[in-house]
């Protein structure tokens, strides 16, 4: 028969079994709560890093060491749990509470580090409600992306079915599919958000470019035949312009002193060699109008204008300056009094500034009258040096608005 201290010891022991037994069950929960928020903001991260790589590297790091603790209290509690076997039934009351302790120690850690992952969720989640709003603007643009793509193609394809070359605008379309398949991925292509919206604007952009260039290779073919007609025309223009460009430099050689034609020498010659490179350009242009190359025909038919436009050029400069030189020899005076107006207004600004002309636009002005009134001495001899006197008045009338230039300048000023 037992006694009265037996039945203490027996109510003693199912207390602390009890108190062990509660303790290990809130650890347990403790550690799935603490689980359960370390597996959430992991994947929280992982989208951080998908939306923007470079701001979640700190958010990264901080969590990993987070995550560090936790492994850490989970490895303890898991070592507890071992150690401390309550269905084991043969347990004294001290081997009960010391299981106690320990399982209320390992909550306590538990507890705390699932504390500190759920504050560092609470920032994060702040800077995520940012990023996840504008992801909103995301798949409209990759539906604008993906839409031009689509017009795009079907550009490039009515190009090719009428017999167009549309190598160009086919590639720049293969490039913006690229990157879109990149966008498509998982991840958002590797991009980040910003990265990923700026990258399907530019497949948008691409890809209209594309359908534009596509579409005007109708209108190009065109134009490049018309531009054929035109250009052939203009060549025999410029060839024709030959026999005057000789005639207008006899003058110059027979009546002119050299400084006045020597810059201009083999004019003619210039001319028609520009002639004959047109022609070669526009029989280019030609062969590849035949294999309907319409961009490298465009291309050949600028030269043929550049080539064009020089000779114009240089043909404009001798026949011009034939007109210049007789119309000085017929009156010097001429240019030299319009040049001394110019000089004259200059004059007047600077005295009506406040307080007086300025001593630095004075003398400025003072040595440009005295050129002007030097200037006709240059024309000396049988056959006078009008091209330099001519450049000198030039020279004068520059220099006096410049000044003009200045005095208003300071004035704004």
């Amino acid at each position: 028969m037992r006694g009265a201290g037996d039945q203490r010891r027996r109510g003693r022991g199912a207390q602390a079994a009890a108190g062990a037994i509660e303790a290990r069950e809130a650890a347990s929960t403790a550690f799935y709560d603490m689980d359960q928020a370390q597996k959430f903001i992991d994947g929280r991260v992982t989208v951080f890093e998908d939306l923007d790589a470079k701001a979640a590297e700190p958010v990264r790091r901080e969590f990993t060491g987070l995550a560090e603790s936790a492994d850490a209290a989970a490895h303890a509690y898991i070592t507890v749990l071992d150690a401390h076997d309550l269905d084991d039934q043969d347990r004294s009351p001290a081997e009960y509470d010391a299981a106690r302790r320990a399982f209320v120690a390992s909550t306590e850690r538990l507890q705390q580090l699932t504390r500190n992952l759920n504050g560092f969720a609470e920032r994060l989640s702040q800077r995520m409600s940012r990023l996840e709003a504008a992801l909103d603007q995301l798949p409209p643009r990759l539906t604008a992306a993906r839409d031009s793509v689509i017009a795009a193609d079907a550009a490039v394809a009515a190009a090719r079915e009428a017999g167009m070359d549309a190598s160009d605008p086919e590639a720049e379309l293969a490039r913006a599919k690229e990157i879109l398949a990149q966008l498509s991925s998982q991840g958002l292509g590797g991009f980040g958000l910003d990265g990923a919206m700026r990258k399907a604007d530019e497949v948008r952009e691409i890809a209209e470019r594309a359908r534009e260039a596509a579409a005007e290779l109708p209108q190009m073919a065109q134009k490049v035949r018309n531009s054929l007609a035109s250009v052939r025309t203009r060549v025999d223009v410029v060839a024709n312009r030959v026999g005057p460009v000789r005639e207008a430099m006899r003058v110059l050689l027979r009546g002119y002193s050299q400084a006045c034609w020597q810059d201009l020498k083999g004019a003619p010659e210039s001319i028609e060699a520009a002639a004959t490179r047109a022609r070669e350009r526009l029989n280019e242009a030609s062969a590849h109008t035949a294999r309907a190359e319409w961009k490298q025909a465009q291309q050949a038919l600028t030269a043929a204008r550049t080539e064009l436009n020089a000779a114009d050029r240089r043909a404009g400069q001798v026949t011009g300056r034939v007109e210049e030189l007789k119309a000085v020899a017929a009156d010097p005076a001429a240019p030299a009094e319009r040049v001394q107006f110019t000089v004259r207004d200059a004059q007047r600004l600077a005295m009506a500034q406040p307080g007086g002309p300025a001593p630095q636009h004075v003398r400025v002005l003072d040595s440009l009258v005295e050129r002007l009134e030097n200037a006709p001495k240059r024309l000396t001899g049988a056959h006078p040096d009008y091209w330099a006197y001519l450049q000198e008045l030039e020279s004068i009338k520059t220099a006096a608005g410049d000044v003009v230039t200045r005095i208003r300048a300071e004035r704004a000023g």
